[in-house]
């Protein structure tokens, strides 16, 4: 389909003839639109259009955040209306609520595992039942909410389908993501966490159909290892990837942690690599400021990453893995945000666009949702 009738491009091209500098910008402007008909929807293409998204003046900071725990393990939380105002106020559109799967005591002064070494932090469905609620009650549209089940003990598979049952019955169709469970998460080891075994992965048949069917993702906190043994827990992931194939696991954090600081990042990137390509369904979660702190604030790092995301465009997702303990604020949530999202600056078109700006995300739940076309940058006029 031609920009403008027949007539009207004859004059712009003889403007362009007679005067070229003054009229470059009209004539670049006319192939763009054009070749918006010839693209396909979707495609990554960078065009000129009233729509696009301008790298060079909009914020790089993602719109999506794929991994939000909208309660705390312990203590109070943040409103949940007050969380949601941090979304809209950090242009973030579209985000998962998740609970914390497991919770310190009641009784517990502590709002955070680490601060309370050898008090027990267990799986509880109680954060699950009040973001449901809070959620139902609230209905916010813009941002996009996906309620998550959090609650599954994946170390004692045998629980699960009566969580399962209480989800459908009390909040019918509602929660429509997986996550975060813990596999294994060494963080948690002095607070009586069970890491799950190959054998408790092998007893997940039936709730993992349930997922499959009902297209749900499932987002799987599984260390990759530690600085002494960066490797030690991954047949751990590789049993659940060769065991479900179908099913949508997303890879919380890409394994890594802060008891693997010092993983060598082409060692990290060979492994993670090897898992994309032979499990098709495997999607990388980039949330967590540690990702940052520990690695991609390293320049050279960063670009072995950024050019390891560019050539897996479709398969990664942003997320801040904030925690809304009431001891937080706006600005945490801002600057955490905002750090997730510095290795969007280093990404390509097609990967920033399906991950900063959620196509894959997208993809991922079924949206119809179409995440913008990245604008073409003009050429210089004189």
């Amino acid at each position: 389909m031609n920009a403008f009738p027949t007539p009207r491009r004859r004059r712009i091209g003889v403007a362009v003839g007679r005067y070229a500098r003054k009229r470059l910008a009209i004539a670049v402007a006319t192939l763009a639109a054009a070749s918006v008909a010839a693209s396909p929807a979707g495609a990554g293409s960078t065009l000129v259009a009233a729509d696009c998204f301008d790298r060079r003046t909009q914020p790089y900071t993602s719109q999506v955040d794929g991994h939000l725990h909208f309660r705390p393990f312990g203590g109070k939380a943040i409103p949940f209306d007050e969380v949601v105002s941090y979304l809209r106020k950090s242009g973030v559109h579209h985000a998962n609520i998740f609970g914390i799967g497991q919770k310190l005591p009641a009784d517990s002064d502590c709002t955070y595992y680490l601060d309370c070494p050898g008090t027990p932090v267990l799986p509880s469905i109680k954060n699950d039942v009040v973001n449901g609620e809070n959620y139902l009650e609230s209905q916010p549209t813009d941002p996009h909410l996906t309620l998550s089940m959090t609650s599954f003990d994946v170390a004692n598979p045998e629980t699960i389908p009566a969580d399962l049952a209480m989800y459908d019955e009390e909040f019918p169709g509602q929660f429509r993501w997986g996550g975060e469970l813990n596999v294994v998460k060494a963080a948690l080891f002095h607070n009586h966490h069970e890491p799950t075994t190959p054998e408790d992965i092998n007893q997940w048949a039936n709730f993992m159909t349930v997922l499959e069917e009902r297209n749900i993702p499932l987002t799987l906190h599984s260390d990759l290892g530690n600085d002494q043994h960066p490797a030690k827990y991954l047949h751990l992931l590789e049993r659940v990837l060769d065991r479900y194939p179908r099913n949508k696991i997303v890879w919380a954090h890409m394994g890594l942690s802060k008891e693997l600081a010092t993983m060598d990042p082409r060692v990290h990137i060979a492994i993670t690599k090897r898992l994309l390509d032979e499990h098709p369904n495997l999607t990388l979660d980039l949330s967590w400021r540690v990702l940052h702190d520990q690695y991609f604030t390293k320049p050279a790092v960063r670009r072995l990453y950024a050019t390891f995301l560019n050539a897996y465009p479709s398969r990664a997702i942003p997320g801040t893995d904030f925690v809304a303990s009431a001891n937080k604020d706006y600005a945490v949530y801002k600057e955490e945000l905002e750090v997730t999202s510095r290795i969007n600056k280093d990404l390509s078109d097609e990967a920033f666009r399906g991950i900063a700006l959620g196509q894959n995300y997208f993809d991922l739940l079924g949206l119809k949702d179409r995440a913008p076309l990245i604008c073409r940058a003009r050429p210089a006029t004189g």
